[in-house]
């Protein structure tokens, strides 16, 4: 049982090793202002994938015969191997099973949390639903209970929009926030959020992790502004912002327009400065090459990691 315990360790720790290299990179690199935003905001989703991609235990489960000149990291097995003698393991692996189940637990109440306002609201509203439509396949429900525009559902989303806002703001603007959340629907935003959310849960005492999430939810954001900036809806975005700006905190869950609202109004005001091709090009090139060099560090050193036993 403690070699198998220490093994696992192997794995994760150098997983997390060459994980927080590759996350240190996109840091690094999503600060290269000329970039596209949709590129910064994939960037970082891989690199939340990255983080909890089981890739060593996979390489040594189904291809470490083939790879025979792969080799341990020597410190980091020593080093494993002394701590989970006696009682520091159980400490560890008591750490992390209370945070682990902490955060699972917040995770399950806001979700409950939220499936139970739909509810309510669902009640209240009984089938006072004004009308809808389908954009670019999109079912778009105008609906009483919703304050600000919003997309809802997982693997099927839907865009839902408050009863009179195509008369609050003008036509470019009403399209301008509908192109937003267009790009939520159709990148499965709420989905990838989720996704986020539980691999935050295995990983709560990760610093690259709590920053992976607040960098995917600023650029989700900034990437979807910059689709409408490109239709030439940029100042109609602002103002229909301003005039949407809504105090009440959006559910867990939902894509909505009035998320990280500073960050975009200043952005949507200033000067445009178009994201160039280029620029997106390398940031991309760069970040490949660290992902793969990371990968294959992590087979490298997993391998034969049999040979921590002997």
């Amino acid at each position: 049982m403690h070699e198998h315990f220490a093994i696992a360790m192997y794995y994760c720790s150098i997983q997390l090793l060459y994980a927080s290299m590759v996350g240190a990179a996109a840091w690094v690199l999503t600060s290269i202002r000329s970039a596209s935003a949709t590129t910064k905001y994939w960037i970082w989703v891989v690199t939340e994938i990255n983080f909890i991609l089981p890739l060593g235990a996979l390489v040594d489960k189904f291809l470490t015969p083939r790879l025979w000149w792969g080799t341990p990291l020597g410190a980091v097995g020593v080093w494993i191997w002394a701590i989970t003698h006696g009682w520091m393991a159980g400490v560890l692996a008591g750490i992390w099973m209370v945070g682990a189940l902490a955060m699972l637990v917040r995770l399950m109440s806001r979700i409950r949390r939220e499936l139970h306002e739909a509810h309510r609201r669902d009640s209240l509203a009984g089938s006072d639903v004004a009308r809808r439509f389908a954009a670019d396949g999109i079912p778009v429900i105008f609906d009483e209970r919703h304050p600000v525009p919003s997309v809802h559902g997982l693997l099927y989303p839907h865009i839902l929009l408050p009863i009179g806002i195509d008369h609050l703001l003008s036509h470019r603007e009403f399209n301008a926030v509908l192109l937003h959340e267009l790009v939520h629907a159709r990148r499965r935003d709420n989905l990838i959020r989720l996704l986020y959310e539980l691999s935050l849960c295995v990983l709560w005492f990760h610093p690259l992790i709590w920053l992976a999430g607040a960098r995917i939810a600023l650029y989700r954001e900034l990437s979807c502004d910059e689709s409408v900036i490109q239709r030439a809806h940029g100042r109609e975005l602002a103002s229909a912002l301003a005039k949407l700006a809504s105090p009440e905190p959006a559910l867990f869950l939902q894509a909505t327009a009035s998320s990280h609202l500073g960050q975009r109004l200043a952005r949507l005001a200033g000067t445009p400065q178009p994201a160039t091709c280029s620029a997106s090009l390398l940031l991309t090139c760069l970040f490949a090459a660290a992902v793969v060099a990371g990968a294959f560090q992590i087979v490298v050193h997993t391998a034969c990691c049999f040979a921590l036993t002997r």
